[in-house]
């Protein structure tokens, strides 16, 4: 696996650790600004919502620009919303720069998608888009809690100027990792002219140069992305993350008023969901290249199960205990399928595939938690986002059914000769 690979997945890991550190650090961005706490919430909303609108609008604007170049401006981008977050005393910038770093995070994750999965054979895409998202997940076991540990030490304001530094420094790893590339020239010819010899170098050429200066446009990439299996499978992404966030979310209240656990024992299973969703990843990069399909529809049946279980049985401890470790590998585990199969069936869009990909994830992390949040406000008790997420995954279920048809019949389709 390049290195590159890796450097990525570093420079998700910092993105990862801003979008949910605010999670440990709203009471004191409330205090300090003088804000209500709901206020000081939609930070966690403005960021989602960003991440929507600009994963699409990012990866178009910049579809002719060489990745490296795109990589080191988005990760500049973030790194300096970052430096004004922890200097402003304002919310509204603060509001503001948390747009503006969502943006950025949309368009690095749509491009270094592309990169990852143009740097590897086909039969390894999914392992190379698990250890990219993996940051993610290292993000929720490591970072988080570290951002939290550095509010409580130094201030909310000292988390920023983590993620600000840590950006630079993947950002600086990046220029050093990624070579410059050719624009205008096409992957096969890149392929096939590659100057170096070393094979690894030649995959992060054709990385770096694959989708960014061909001449391949955004209509091109959008009629690739005109395929019914595509969309599908965004929805399936959208579903499955939304349930994923919805009980997430709302794991707090069900591990303190339904489980009766201590208020200490928070971190330590958000930390325990962290961790089954870095071997979940871990797993899923690796069964999801040779059975994409299997690994759909068995870890989806066993999400939909699990989250069904924990809502009735949430108040028994081990059973708590046991769930938000399985749950966090299975919801995990599915994303490089998910994602993997989305470049397949989109070979002629490599960069908007993954923008929409993206897109898809955080409408998910968007609305789950939002559904989640009404079915709480309705009355229906704390085990209820977790009955919203079984309801989200029986969903999921009957779209994978639908995804299923659809490939049977474009597997029976007459191929067109010309």
């Amino acid at each position: 696996m390049p290195v590159a690979v890796f450097i990525l997945g570093l420079a998700v890991f910092a993105q990862g650790t801003s979008e949910f550190m605010l999670s440990g650090l709203l009471p004191d961005i409330s205090a300090d600004l003088g804000v209500s706490l709901s206020q000081a919430g939609l930070l966690t909303s403005a960021f989602a919502i960003g991440m929507v609108v600009g994963a699409p609008v990012l990866a178009a604007a910049t579809l002719h620009w060489p990745r490296r170049r795109s990589l080191v401006l988005f990760l500049a981008v973030f790194a300096a919303a970052h430096v004004v977050s922890a200097l402003t005393p304002d919310y509204a910038v603060l509001l503001a720069a948390r747009v503006v770093s969502a943006l950025a995070n949309a368009g690095f994750w749509a491009v270094a998608a592309a990169a990852a999965v143009a740097m590897v054979p086909v039969q390894a895409r999914a392992r190379a888009l698990a250890i990219v998202v993996g940051g993610v997940t290292v993000a929720c076991v490591a970072g988080v809690p570290a951002g939290a540990l550095l509010g409580q030490l130094w201030g909310w304001r000292s988390a920023f100027w983590a993620v600000a530094v840590l950006s630079a420094l993947s950002a600086v790893a990046i220029l050093r990792a990624l070579p410059s590339g050719t624009a205008g020239r096409t992957p096969a010819s890149r392929e096939t002219n590659a100057p170096d010899p070393s094979e690894e170098n030649a995959a992060l050429s054709r990385a770096e140069n694959a989708g960014s200066g061909a001449r391949t446009g955004v209509r091109a990439e959008l009629r690739a992305l005109a395929d019914r299996r595509v969309a599908v499978t965004y929805l399936l992404n959208a579903l499955i993350q939304g349930a994923t966030f919805c009980a997430f979310t709302f794991l707090a209240p069900l591990v303190t008023e339904v489980a009766g656990f201590g208020e200490g024992w928070v971190p330590a299973m958000l930390v325990l969901f962290g961790a089954g969703s870095f071997l979940g990843i871990t797993l899923g990069g690796r069964l999801g290249d040779a059975h994409p399909m299997r690994v759909l529809g068995y870890g989806m049946s066993g999400l939909t199960a699990g989250w069904a279980v924990l809502a009735l049985a949430g108040g028994n401890q081990v059973v708590l205990i046991v769930l938000v470790f399985v749950q966090g590998m299975l919801a995990f585990g599915l994303a490089p399928a998910l994602t993997s199969r989305a470049y397949q069936l989109a070979a002629g869009a490599p960069t908007l595939a993954g923008a929409f990909a993206t897109a898809a994830f955080n409408v998910g992390a968007a609305a789950g938690p939002g559904l989640g949040g009404l079915a709480l406000d309705a009355g229906f008790g704390f085990r209820a986002p977790v009955w919203v997420a079984a309801v989200l995954m029986v969903l999921a279920l009957v779209v994978l059914a639908w995804a299923v048809l659809l490939e049977r019949r474009a597997a029976h389709a007459p191929v067109s000769r010309v």
